[in-house]
């Protein structure tokens, strides 16, 4: 399930930017192109249908990001096998010093 969701954001995401690189920042954009209003989509449509989209984009990838942040799969991690030997009873005093020879 995660595969999908992180397929849905890919293509949401990319959606979204041909979305916005169409529109003008201005108000223009791909509704600027149009001349009078004897088209099937006027000007006022074009722009309507583009901020639509880009706003129901903008809700899906939040959503699917939310959705695949929660079906991430979880790896347990399995506990190392403890193999050491335990510690045995060792003089914790200060080493002597081996006898020098003359």
């Amino acid at each position: 399930m995660y595969i999908f969701f992180s397929i849905m954001i890919i293509v949401c995401a990319i959606l979204l930017i041909l979305i916005v690189l169409v529109q003008n920042s201005k108000g223009g954009g791909l509704a600027s192109g149009f001349g009078q209003g004897n088209q099937v989509m006027g000007v006022k449509k074009t722009a309507d249908f583009l901020e639509k989209a880009t706003w129901t984009l903008a809700v899906g990838l939040v959503v699917f990001c939310l959705l695949a942040s929660f079906s991430i799969p979880d790896r347990k991690v399995q506990e190392p096998i403890k193999t050491e030997r335990p510690i045995q009873n060792t003089p914790t005093g200060p080493a002597t010093p081996a006898p020098q020879g003359e």
